[in-house]
């Protein structure tokens, strides 16, 4: 719970959905308006510390999988199965919402809209015109419902819909000026350039990531929601084929069958992905599936790894596209369109990167390691930089290299990070 639904997402394209009859039979009655009814004789959390049930375990062939052990083709086809399901049952409930409403656009919330996937078959295959997801739409999303309510119903104040984005992005958390940045870093003394021209300032990041670096970019108000946007987020050329398995094992120390999404430039999102031209996805949370103009045929070499290899590091591996690092196994891809109006200099950075490369898609992944919150300070940022791979850390004006920092803190930073998580 609380981040391997995540793991879930990722992991069932790995899989078949094989088991899918058998949960619809056995342990869900999903109604034709989407409603459902669970048989709680295959569920314990009601009652016991577990999610599922010893019957459970029984139906699906094993017991639940030890944490960091190998993952098995079982787990993989139980994760396409369960996420097949899920997708019905949203597409059910978004048609009858239709039908009893009549109405064109669609807004959704909750935990389970953070299912991308589930939210892209929306888009191509239900009835709505729209779709918009509240981008923290777990339970910290309740902390706007909160105040929206007290503002509007206990106040009385007005609602006016606008045709802009009214959240803002979801740029709504603190900022640091560049004075209180320079100020942490003259405090820990550590070697950094200051730049005062902003196209400068740019033009050096692109150069970093077209030379296949990886940096840590810290720029603006933070995020609100569980999807770094380009104000606390790790980047990379999308055009490596080695990315993806790099900041999953170098930076982030976690599972490398995960995938990365890709950050895209607006007006260019339908030449890389499916898409109509102008569709956005701000907020990360629509999946789609990459052009087939931007597809690679794999090598005859490459058949067999990418579809039957037991080890999934050599499966996400194989170039499928001209965009490798951020296309996963089934060719789909996370996608968040970015604009000059919602995203500020984060939109002139990708600018700067497509004049350089004539590639309008970079990586973007959350600005952490697992098992710890997206970076807020830059206190956190630099220790986060310092302590992983990352090869340059970006703090509003200031741009960090690791090549600069002196062994002796890299080495104690990183120990620390690795005695935290107990990685090795």
């Amino acid at each position: 719970m609380n981040s391997g639904e995540y793991k879930l997402m990722g992991l069932a394209p790995y899989g078949r959905p094989v088991y899918e009859v058998t949960i619809l039979e056995r342990l869900i009655d999903l109604k034709p308006d989407g409603s459902l009814w669970l048989n709680m004789d295959y569920f314990n959390y009601c009652q016991g510390l577990t999610m599922t049930s010893q019957k459970f375990h029984e139906l699906f062939g094993g017991p639940p999988r030890t944490p960091e052990s190998q993952l098995e083709q079982r787990h993989m086809d139980l994760a396409a199965s369960i996420q097949r399901v899920t997708e019905e049952a949203m597409l059910r409930m978004a048609r009858e919402a239709h039908v009893r409403t009549g109405m064109k656009n669609l807004v959704m919330a909750g935990g389970v809209a953070l299912n991308c996937v589930a939210n892209g078959r929306i888009a191509r295959e239900g009835p709505f015109d729209n779709i918009w997801i509240q981008p923290a739409a777990g339970d910290a999303g309740g902390a706007l419902g909160a105040a929206a309510f007290v503002w509007h119903q206990l106040l009385d104040k007005p609602r006016v819909p606008r045709r802009t984005d009214s959240q803002q992005g979801s740029l709504l958390g603190p900022a640091f000026s560049n004075e209180q940045v320079s100020a942490v870093l003259r405090g820990i003394d550590a070697p950094f350039d200051r730049y005062e021209d902003e196209g400068e300032l740019l033009h050096t990041v692109a150069r970093l990531l077209a030379g296949g670096k990886i940096v840590g970019w810290f720029s603006g108000r933070m995020e609100f929601g569980p999807r770094a946007l380009g104000a606390r987020s790790i980047l990379g050329d999308a055009r490596h084929p080695s990315m993806q398995a790099a900041m999953n094992l170098k930076i982030k120390f976690r599972e490398s069958f995960r995938p990365f999404a890709p950050c895209v430039l607006l007006e260019r999102a339908h030449e890389y992905f499916d898409l109509k031209p102008g569709e956005e996805s701000p907020y990360m949370l629509l999946v789609a599936p990459v052009a087939e103009r931007q597809r690679i045929a794999p090598a005859p070499g490459d058949l067999h790894t990418m579809r039957e290899h037991p080890d999934l590091r050599q499966r996400v591996n194989v170039v499928r596209s001209t965009i490798p690092a951020v296309t996963h196994v089934d060719y789909s891809a996370r996608i968040q369109t970015v604009d000059e109006v919602r995203h500020g200099r984060f939109y002139r950075l990708m600018k700067a990167f497509e004049r350089l490369t004539g590639c309008a898609v970079i990586v973007n992944t959350s600005f952490n390691v697992r098992g710890e919150p997206i970076v807020c300070r830059p206190e956190e940022a630099y220790r986060c930089f310092a302590a992983t791979e990352m090869d340059a850390l970006v703090l509003e004006n200031h741009v960090l290299l690791k090549e600069r920092l002196p062994e002796g803190v890299r080495a104690a930073e990183r120990a620390a990070y690795l005695e935290q998580f107990a990685l090795d």
